[in-house]
């Protein structure tokens, strides 16, 4: 198994990436800590895996809340001594079809935390634990959307901003076998997206997604995690500091 006896963070994690992710990380190995904000519905998925796949444990945490996410890591050191890996998977858009005279700047900030900053507090932290163990396989979650969208402003300059970080990160940590990358999906199919835009209009945009995309089709979970998986594996041990786009290649 690729992550045998691995500590693995996957934040996100009651969400269509995130559980998925969650599940396979387990399959491979990992003990995985689980963390969404939404704890019940985390709680779900990790009870899923502790009585069906491995070892996992979750918590409930606004990773926009800097003493929340302190907390969060400082458990983990309480409670398991080392973190291996963390993967970076929450987030969201809250203004996803804005023009660009009606952008809200409120909305934009919450994207900016939501997305930008609780991947810049999570790292932060994970570095602190990782440093000294001289290890370490960080991946975050950017977009397809980093190279820019004609109406979704923050969330691509929040996903863009991971690209940058990433790299900074890549480049600081590198010297203590710390490797960071970053993932960009392109349209994946979650239930989210149906329930923010409803199944018609959540199938007119698969439909059209797809017929553009190189390979004819949109992007699932499983997709998303097993190139998660890789990048935090030994596989990938000397990669850093790279955007993966899984994209069925969209945009080439």
């Amino acid at each position: 198994m690729r992550l045998q006896d691995k500590i693995a963070l996957v934040t996100g994690a009651a969400g269509g990436i995130g559980s998925v992710t969650a599940r396979c990380f387990a399959r491979e190995g990992a003990t995985v800590i689980l963390v969404d904000i939404d704890l019940e519905a985390c709680s779900r998925v990790c009870d899923d895996i502790a009585q069906n796949i491995g070892q996992a444990s979750c918590s409930g945490v606004d990773l926009t809340s800097e003493k929340q996410v302190v907390e969060l890591f400082s458990n983990i050191r309480r409670d398991y001594g080392r973190l291996d890996i963390v993967v970076n998977i929450a987030g969201g858009d809250c203004e996803p079809a804005a023009s660009v005279e009606s952008i809200d700047m409120e909305r934009a900030m919450k994207n900016l935390d939501m997305n930008l900053k609780s991947c810049m507090l999570c790292c932060r932290e994970a570095a602190k634990i990782m440093k000294p163990q001289a290890y370490g396989r960080i991946v975050n979650m950017s977009s397809l959307v980093w190279r820019g969208s004609p109406n979704q402003f923050s969330y691509s300059a929040s996903k863009g901003g991971i690209f940058a970080f990433t790299r900074s990160l890549a480049l600081a940590l590198g010297g203590f076998n710390i490797t960071v990358n970053a993932l960009a999906p392109a349209l994946v199919e979650v239930d989210a997206f149906t329930r923010v835009l409803g199944p018609e209009r959540w199938q007119a945009l698969a439909k059209a997604s797809a017929e553009r995309y190189p390979l004819g089709r949109i992007a699932t979970p499983e997709d998303v995690a097993k190139a998660a998986l890789f990048l935090a594996s030994d596989d990938a041990a000397f990669i850093t500091g790279q955007l993966l786009e899984i994209s069925g290649g969209a945009r080439l």
